[in-house]
This record gives C-alpha cells, sequence and structure tokens, in this order.
C-alpha cells in the first residue's frame, strides 16, 4: 500500500515547507544537471584540478551559483528529514528536540560550507 502526505491546505509552516519542497527539488535537479555536466561530462576528468576550481572561482558566478546549490540542498534535505521524523516522533517535546537539531546541524553545514566557498583565494595555486 502506497502512503504519502497530502497537501497541507492551511497557510502555516507546513504549507510553505511542502511548497519548498517542490520548487527546490526541481531547482536543485536544474542546478545538479548543470554542475554534473560541467565538471563531469564537458570537462575531462584530468583538467579538472586546483587550477580549474581557481578559474571557476575568480568569478562571483560561479560563487554564488555553488552557494546556492549549498543552501538548497542542505535545507532541502534537513527539511526531508524534519518531515520523515515528524512521521514517526508523536512527542510534541521530542519533534522540538528534533526539529532544533536538525536546524543547528544545517545552519553549522551552512557556516562552514558558505565560509569555505567565499574565503577560497584562487590565486593562491596559480603561478
Amino acid at each position: 500500500m502506497y502512503a504519502a502526505r497530502s497537501r497541507p491546505t492551511a497557510g502555516n509552516f507546513e504549507l510553505w515547507a511542502w511548497l519548498f519542497m517542490r520548487i527546490s527539488g526541481i531547482a536543485l535537479l536544474l542546478l545538479v544537471l548543470i554542475h554534473f555536466a560541467i565538471m563531469h561530462l564537458f570537462t575531462p576528468l584530468s583538467d579538472v584540478t586546483f587550477d580549474f576550481v581557481a578559474a571557476r572561482f575568480s568569478t562571483p558566478f560561479w560563487r554564488i551559483y555553488d552557494l546556492v546549490l549549498l543552501a538548497l540542498a542542505l535545507v532541502h534535505g534537513m527539511n526531508g528529514v524534519r518531515v520523515v521524523a515528524d512521521d514517526y516522533i508523536h512527542s510534541r517535546g521530542w519533534r522540538l528536540v528534533t526539529a532544533t537539531t536538525l536546524w543547528t546541524i544545517t545552519f553549522i553545514f551552512m557556516v562552514i560550507g558558505a565560509q569555505i566557498i567565499l574565503s577560497f583565494q584562487p590565486s593562491v595555486g596559480t603561478g
């Protein structure tokens, strides 16, 4: 038997989370396919080096692209885990603990990933 969550009807957090999952899923699919094509199909594996990444990160476009990919992937994944946890955790207190833990972990990974993307110095490997 197949069980699926139906679309939330009230204009609350669950409705926005439900909409976010659909929109971010489509956006992630496009972003990941473009990333995969550039990094694995159009560029020979032997050419994906530090200098290749440095050249990509020398423009703001690719840094923003990777930041958007990181943010969407982390929040989309965290929201998915939250939905699954809500299916199995029935206590309101434990749901709050779980959601707080998930948001905290997501925030930590977001800060670490953003710091790496934004502080990368492309000039270090060139020359």
